[in-house]
């Protein structure tokens, strides 16, 4: 399990504006085939497609930009499996076909609620609500005999605080009562204030009909990481009369960082049974097609603040649990039976890349795809073809569809930003492998300005990711395009504390974040200025979340950056504990508690070295963000202001975390990046703090 940290401007000021970083590719390449933020308004994205039992045909969700209301909306979309007959089904999303593929089971808004669909796939197409829920249902499915449809959703509860109020004068307009807190885990980024609720499982008939709780209780269903709401990861025994899920069932669930468990529960009487004994992190049950064994991934429990999540077999009772993914090292998910029972199909990260593997059932491990790209396969057919998203150096996210026994044939079945790109010349994009501090290898890329020249200089960006415990890959960047298109060459790597290079890559920053992954940046820096192309005088840097983290830290301990963006930072390790909606995730990184040794703590704090900042940096927060709240942005502020080190907050309006959620904002947070590493390129010469 990963921790939690990846229009009103007129278009000609958009085009001056977001050339302003690097002008040499302008004028050297038509602006007509540059890949601007203009171009952003008429992206488009695809998402969860599913394939029909029988393999005939494919749904899925296909986002684009409603320019109007500044926001991505969504809707379904129908074609042949060889990508023929392409159109709009309905608006909706979660599409599942149901077991004999006569229907499609999906979630869309009715009078301002989200509720449960189902539309006929005959010449009729007729289409029936089948729920008219309070709550919003998530995590739909059908049962194998096409009876049910199972779904997660909340059930408030109440936990008021009653008092003697004398009774207010008619017309008396009272302050409201305040909001009584209780639990440590109040607050969620993107949620706000979270409802006093827990998640359950439901069915209801497929035909439509009352709704019925399965689970209850005072816990949540679904596997939490420091019991932030999500997912609930669950499957359908194959006689329909159980249901497999996972989830921390017992009272400490407000101080439970990341264990789960699994669970049985009879369809019928709600009785449940817990599967797993051993103490850990189990998650994302899959029923084989017998009902006899279930695939599940996760690990035992570890203070490690990374572990690679592992398959693992075990019988429908819980009985013999067993690795059957030996010695991979890669976290794995998306686990599928194969229509025999002969193993499942799962898809890892590895290096940058994702593909898709096979587990036997009798043991061993292959690899089924190959490629330098990120494959992520969604839903198999009866008949043995699987469908999913691919995205490549050059490619956005298409749906491609691929034959099980012939699987080096993926054939794309979509192009959304075709037309988008049909006239745009991209930069190319270079695998880097550098050695690092202790013999570390450490993996990155560097994307190019179009019609690049080596002979010429130019100015460098490097962008860190977050987690830290994330992955860069090989997948399309809009961002790191647009930024090359304006005559920056990009640099993004995988330093240590990075995952998909094994646990102890990933582990290599426990107890001391940042660390070794400032050392990995900054090697790959030089790897790139030995390059010969880079102007050293105007190279900067920037990142969200824990890139935030990093990006602050990087200008506390160098001045080789003529300029800073630092997103959505942390920058104090002590404040962040009590501020953010992931107070378990802080003290995870630590041996003691801040109360009992406060040293490791500010040791590795951004906060600490402020003092040898000399680096112009521009903070941009959202105001909404409750994962790395604004007054950790407000303090690092405050701090730079006082040392006379040149500073701005922007501070994003409707934006929890990240800067990019809102199509605008996304626009903004490239142009205001450009517009203020350009106004700081004329720094000269780089120089290191010892």
């Amino acid at each position: 399990m990963k921790s939690p940290f990846q229009f009103a401007a007129a278009s000609v000021a958009l085009a001056v504006l977001g050339a302003a970083a690097g002008s040499a590719v302008a004028q050297e390449t038509p602006s007509d085939t540059l890949l601007t933020v203009q171009h952003y308004l008429n992206w488009e994205q695809v998402a969860d497609p599913q394939i029909s039992p029988d393999g005939s045909q494919i749904v899925y969700a296909r986002r684009w930009i409603n320019q109007l209301e500044d926001r991505w909306d969504s809707a379904l979309w129908l074609m042949n499996a060889d990508g023929t007959k392409q159109r709009f089904l309905l608006k909706g999303g979660s599409p599942r076909w149901s077991p004999d593929g006569t229907r499609i089971a999906y979630i869309a808004e009715a009078d301002g609620k989200a509720q449960i669909f189902v539309r006929w796939m005959d010449a009729e197409g007729a289409v029936s609500q089948v729920t008219r829920l309070a709550e919003a249902p998530g995590n739909l499915a059908w049962s194998p005999d096409g009876k049910w449809l199972s779904f997660s959703m909340s059930v408030p509860y109440d936990n008021s605080w009653r008092i003697s109020m004398p009774a207010a004068p008619a017309g008396a307009k009272w302050t409201p009562a305040p909001r009584r807190v209780t639990d440590l885990h109040y607050r969620q980024d993107r949620a706000g204030f979270m409802a006093l609720a827990h998640t359950h499982l439901f069915v209801v008939p497929a035909d439509g009909g009352t709704p019925r709780q399965v689970t209850k209780g005072e816990f949540d269903v679904g596997a939490k990481f420091d019991a932030l709401n999500g997912g609930v990861g669950y499957d359908w025994t194959p006689d329909s009369k159980q249901i497999v899920f996972d989830g921390h069932l017992q009272s400490n669930w407000d101080l439970n960082y990341r264990n789960s468990d699994l669970h049985i529960v009879d369809v019928a009487t709600g009785q449940m049974r817990k599967l797993t004994s051993r103490t850990g992190t189990w998650t994302d049950p899959s029923v084989s097609p017998d009902g006899k064994t279930i695939a599940y991934a996760g690990y035992d429990s570890t203070r490690k603040s990374y572990k690679t999540s592992e398959l693992y077999f075990m019988g429908i009772d819980g009985g013999n649990p067993r690795l059957a993914s030996g010695d991979l090292d890669r976290d794995v998910g998306g686990m599928v039976w194969a229509e025999d029972g002969s193993g499942v199909y799962f898809g890892t990260q590895d290096k940058g890349t994702a593909n898709l593997y096979f587990a036997a059932l009798r043991g061993g491990v292959r690899q089924v795809t190959t490629g330098n790209h990120m494959l992520g396969i969604s839903s198999i057919s009866k008949t043995g073809i699987a469908v999913g998203t691919r995205s490549a150096y050059h490619e956005p996210g298409d749906v491609v569809r691929l034959a099980l026994a012939r699987p080096t044939e993926v054939t794309r079945l979509t192009d959304v930003n075709g037309d988008v790109l049909a006239r745009i010349k991209l930069g190319a994009v270079e695998e880097i492998w550098y050695t690092s501090t202790g013999g570390a290898r450490v993996q990155g890329w560097i994307v190019k300005p179009p019609n690049f020249d080596r002979s010429r200089k130019y100015p460098l960006i490097m962008e860190i990711h977050g987690g830290p415990h994330g992955m860069y890959n090989v997948g399309f960047s809009y961002m790191y395009q647009n930024f090359a298109a304006n005559g920056n060459v990009v640099l993004y790597t995988n330093p240590r504390g990075s995952t998909g290079y094994g646990t102890g890559f990933g582990n290599a920053i426990e107890r001391a974040y940042p660390s070794v992954d400032y050392e990995d940046l900054m090697a790959g820096v030089d790897s790139v200025i030995g390059r010969g192309y880079i102007d050293t005088s105007r190279m900067y840097v920037g990142g969200c979340s824990g890139g935030g983290v990093l990006s602050s830290w990087v200008v506390g301990h160098t001045t080789r950056f003529a300029a800073a963006a630092v997103r959505c930072p942390v920058i104090n390790w002590l404040s962040f504990s009590g501020q953010a909606d992931v107070p378990l995730f802080t003290g995870n990184f630590f041996d003691k508690p801040f109360w009992e040794d406060p040293g490791p703590w500010l040791k590795q704090s951004p906060l600490m070295y402020v003092k040898n900042v000399k680096t112009p940096t521009l903070l941009m927060t959202g105001e909404l963000d409750l994962r790395t709240p604004m007054p950790q942005t407000e303090e690092y502020f405050a701090a730079l202001k006082m040392l006379g080190v040149p500073t701005e907050i922007l501070r994003f309006a409707g934006e929890y975390h990240g800067t990019s959620s809102k199509p605008s904002n996304f626009i903004r947070t490239q142009l205001y990046m450009m517009s203020w590493y350009q106004k700081y390129a004329n720094k000269t010469g780089p120089a290191t703090m010892p």
